[in-house]
């Protein structure tokens, strides 16, 4: 198992953060993260395929050790994340690649891959998101996601976060720690809160065209597969079956016991993943 390596990159201008796993002499596969979240969540799943990988995970703008965004909302879009996506491509010397992406970047996958990366994505991985998210589900998201905590202690940040993405279905230890210990940031005056800008959460407002990607979903050539979690209110059964019957006609995999979102971390999630990308 190769070790990651923590990388910066100037990308369309703005200094990115992205983790590498494996030999760049292998085909890239690039992990995409959700909203609110960072690419040290594809750890465990980066680290097995990077066996046949060169993986790329990293940290959009405004989340993680990425810069966070002058102007705010008019650059937290789709459009700029496809720049520095291009950008890091480049960087790397990448024309093919697979990609996997957890919500918000699997969102951001399928519009790659209707456009500006339509000939370059050759295996699409959609993790627990839709073309359309449910108005409540949405609401739900930005009411956290723009009003982030502060905390006086990491043990009190600790318990939000387990509250919080209690619905990752995850109840290892290992797992929550790295959790804890790649998802906080120390305030000015020292305290805890989260590892991203909340104007991140314009994507949800003003930015929520960005989110209505039927037209994109249905212009995808590449392979694609499509997973859900069991309890998800993201991606509701209604919207999964229409997926399946439209755009690239994915297959569709269920984690039982799980919501928004899988985290992909298990072995036989793993290994799903595995044998669909060297398909």
């Amino acid at each position: 198992m190769t070790a990651p390596r923590s990388t910066f990159l100037d990308a369309a201008g703005f200094e990115m953060h992205l983790t590498e796993w494996g030999d760049r002499t292998k085909p890239a596969l690039v992990m995409w993260h959700g909203l609110a979240r960072t690419g040290r969540d594809f750890d465990e799943a980066a680290a097995a395929l990077s066996a046949d990988f060169f993986v790329l995970c990293p940290d959009t703008l405004g989340r993680g050790l990425s810069a966070w965004a002058e102007r705010g909302a008019a650059d937290y879009t789709f459009h700029t994340y496809g720049a520095m996506t291009g950008a890091m491509l480049d960087h790397y010397g990448v024309d093919r690649l697979a990609w996997i992406g957890t919500s918000m970047g699997g969102l951001l996958g399928i519009t790659l891959a209707a456009d500006l990366l339509r000939d370059r994505i050759t295996h699409l991985v959609i993790n627990d998101v839709g073309p359309d998210i449910p108005p409540d589900s949405a609401k739900r998201i930005a009411d956290y996601v723009g009003n982030p905590p502060v905390f006086d202690t990491m043990s009190d940040y600790e318990a939000w976060l387990r509250r919080t993405y209690a619905p990752f279905g995850v109840n290892t230890e290992a797992f929550w720690r790295r959790m804890v210990d790649t998802s906080m940031r120390r305030t000015d005056s020292g305290k805890v809160t989260v590892h991203y800008d909340p104007a991140i959460v314009s994507l949800m407002g003003e930015n929520k065209a960005d989110l209505d990607v039927w037209d994109a979903y249905d212009a995808v050539i590449a392979r694609t597969l499509l997973i859900r979690g069991e309890n998800s209110d993201v991606l509701p059964p209604t919207i999964a079956s229409a997926m399946r019957m439209r755009g690239p006609c994915p297959d569709l995999v269920t984690v039982p016991g799980c919501g928004h979102a899988p985290t992909l971390a298990d072995e036989k999630q793993i290994e799903r993943l595995r044998t669909f990308l060297l398909e």
